[in-house]
């Protein structure tokens, strides 16, 4: 069984990614704690809130340190959800310009409203449209929608590490990958049939 370390930064809920985890197989922890972080297989960011608190209080716990060791050194998957895959950018621009972890290049910007009766924060049901393949939405189709509570998106310089987008505010990046790490934007434990079909195949990696 894989052990699924959730990392406890005090932003977000949870409690709900780890009963997901475990109704797709896997082992969840949830946890600060640097020896649960080195003993996972996997590796998950949740969160909901601010970039600066969020960033913060990684920090305060060193646990920026850790996540990075475990990624870059030992090749552990990664998953950053909403928030969690916000700080992953070189900056973030919610209030002042806040310093990510800057594992994927690129800014965490407010969406802007293209037309009149657009509302911000987008919450709520929303397409997801794959630009190309991954393992992270194996067996799941293209225009899925998955579920969203966000105010926020983050822009990606290189568009390789683009694998979906959603078509609101103009567009957004809903998912990203960089070698063993992905991000989504949307709440796949949230998101139903669909949201647990990504989340088993990032066990699966």
């Amino acid at each position: 069984m894989k052990k699924v370390a959730i990392i406890d930064y005090g932003m977000g809920n949870i409690d709900s990614v780890g009963r997901a985890i475990e109704e797709c197989g896997g082992q969840p922890i949830l946890t600060d704690q640097l020896k649960d972080i080195a003993a996972a297989t996997h590796l998950i960011l949740p969160g909901v809130g601010s970039f600066c608190d969020g960033i913060t209080n990684i920090k305060e716990r060193h646990l920026d340190e850790i996540l990075h060791e475990q990624v870059f050194q030992h090749q552990i998957p990664f998953l950053g959800i909403c928030l969690g895959m916000q700080l992953l950018a070189e900056v973030g621009k919610e209030g002042d310009t806040t310093t990510g972890l800057g594992w994927i290049e690129g800014e965490v910007c407010r969406l802007e409203a293209t037309v009149e009766d657009t509302r911000i924060p987008h919450i709520g049901w929303n397409e997801v449209l794959i630009t190309r393949e991954s393992p992270l939405f194996s067996h799941i189709p293209s225009g899925q929608d998955f579920y969203f509570v966000h105010s926020y998106h983050l822009r990606c310089r290189n568009v390789d590490n683009i694998l979906a987008y959603t078509p609101y505010c103009g567009q957004f990046v809903s998912a990203l990958n960089r070698d063993w790490i992905f991000g989504t934007q949307f709440h796949p434990e949230k998101s139903q049939k669909a949201g647990f079909q990504v989340l088993k195949n990032f066990l699966a990696l």
